[in-house]
């Protein structure tokens, strides 16, 4: 394999296969600690030009390099099964932009190790954009991250019957004491609203260590599910629907405080200053570490698909640390 290294900062790393390599699972084999490392350094790598025939090799590549595929749980976003705990991508429609964001950060645990894996390209753009999440940090004015640190953040998601994913899909149970019993070990306060409506809220750091390195990483969802990052329609729409209490999701400060618009504004510019694209090619698998840079999806045309999957499920220290809710 030849790897594409001379930038130090490279987001992503192009690792590029030799006629001579031999196959991949022996490849992972036998230079695993290399890849891992780049993915240290980097924050992601990209295997191009691999014989990664279908969702089966992909399943073997995501095994070699992280072992057991995760569940999608507490769920965010519409996406459906390929096969076992391969998903597809986020299923939006392909006009829209997905803003960058790290995987289940607003969950008390976390997929350490996201991959990504090219079945059909797009025509246009529809690229899967990155961004170095410390780098992100260093953008953002000291004041405001002190104020995060301070303050943390909390995210409120109501869950409405007959709009978006009920709470039934979220949490893969119709049972009120089961969900009930899972929000208080994740630290997620319940509310059940009307006939059959459901809001949560949790707080969590807005500012965490990378377990590996020590980096210091703003890693969260504030900016993905403030509803100021949503397209003016969809956003006047939904707000028409609901009002802000009721909005499908929506962030706060830690002590419930409402986050000023010109910080919202100022945290998309570092996101979108950080981030950096390239041209997705089929058979592409795109590694990515998640608490080192945060993904999105451009706006696409023709036959995009993408197929996911997470391992190595992360539990931080506060976690393990903190009383059950309720």
């Amino acid at each position: 394999m030849i790897i594409d290294a001379s930038d130090p900062r490279a987001l992503p790393v192009v690792v590029h296969a030799e006629p001579a390599d031999p196959g991949l699972a022996e490849l992972l084999a036998t230079r695993r600690a290399e890849l891992r490392g780049l993915l240290g350094t980097h924050g992601a790598v990209l295997l191009r030009g691999f014989p990664v025939e279908g969702v089966a090799d992909f399943e073997n590549v995501v095994r070699g390099l992280s072992g057991d595929l995760l569940t999608y749980a507490e769920r965010s976003s519409p996406r459906h099964s390929i096969k076992g705990n391969v998903y597809t991508s986020t299923d939006y429609p392909p006009e829209e932009e997905i803003f960058v964001h790290n995987e289940n950060s607003y969950q008390a645990t976390w997929p350490r190790t996201l991959y990504f894996y090219c079945v059909a390209e797009p025509e246009t753009q529809g690229a899967t954009p990155l961004a170095d999440i410390r780098r992100v940090y260093e953008l953002i004015d000291p004041a405001v991250r002190d104020e995060f640190a301070r303050r943390r953040w909390s995210v409120v998601r109501n869950f409405h019957e007959e709009f978006g994913l009920n709470w039934r899909e979220i949490f893969g149970t119709d049972d009120r004491a089961a969900v009930e019993a899972y929000c208080a070990e994740r630290r997620l306060e319940v509310e059940w609203r009307g006939a059959d409506g459901m809001r949560t809220r949790a707080v969590r750091d807005a500012v965490h260590t990378h377990p590996d390195s020590g980096e210091t990483v703003w890693f969260n969802h504030i900016t993905f599910f403030h509803h100021t990052t949503l397209p003016a329609d969809v956003r006047a729409g939904v707000l028409e629907l609901f009002g802000e209490d009721g909005l499908p999701s929506n962030t706060y400060y830690g002590d419930g405080g409402r986050i000023d618009d010109d910080v919202l504004d100022h945290l998309r510019a570092c996101y979108r200053q950080a981030t950096v694209r390239y041209d997705w090619k089929r058979r592409d698998v795109l590694v990515v570490d998640n608490m080192l840079a945060a993904h999105g999806r451009e706006p696409f045309t023709g036959p995009r698909k993408i197929a996911v999957a997470m391992a190595e499920p992360h539990i931080p220290a506060a976690t393990l640390a903190a009383p059950a809710v309720g």
